[in-house]
Formats: structure tokens, C-alpha cells, sequence
């Protein structure tokens, strides 16, 4: 998934994700060089952090 589509799914900005991302543990893959690379992340690992964040 793209930066966009991770701020989408999560209701926040893309720069919220660029910024906040490592903090959560979401780890960025970037793709290319220099400032318009692209940073995807994994689907699952997007899944596996939302479902720690569900509250019992």
C-alpha cells in the first residue's frame, strides 16, 4: 500500500503517516531515490498494528 492509501484507511493526512509511521512500528519500504521516491508498507503489517490498537 502507498502513503495515500494508508492515510485513507486510517483517516489521518499523508503527512501524519510519513511522520508518525516509524513511531508506530509501521515500517516504510522506499522504492526509487531522492525526494520523489515512493515509500510503500506491507498490508499485513498495516492489519497486524490496527488489530493491536482495538480496544478490549
Amino acid at each position: 500500500m502507498d502513503t495515500s492509501e494508508v492515510a485513507a484507511m486510517l483517516n489521518m493526512s499523508t503527512s501524519w503517516v510519513y511522520r508518525e509511521a516509524s513511531k508506530l512500528g509501521l515500517k516504510g519500504y522506499k522504492l526509487g531515490r531522492g525526494r520523489n521516491a515512493k515509500v510503500l508498507y506491507k498490508r499485513a503489517e498495516l492489519f497486524k498494528w490496527l488489530e493491536q490498537q482495538k480496544i478490549h
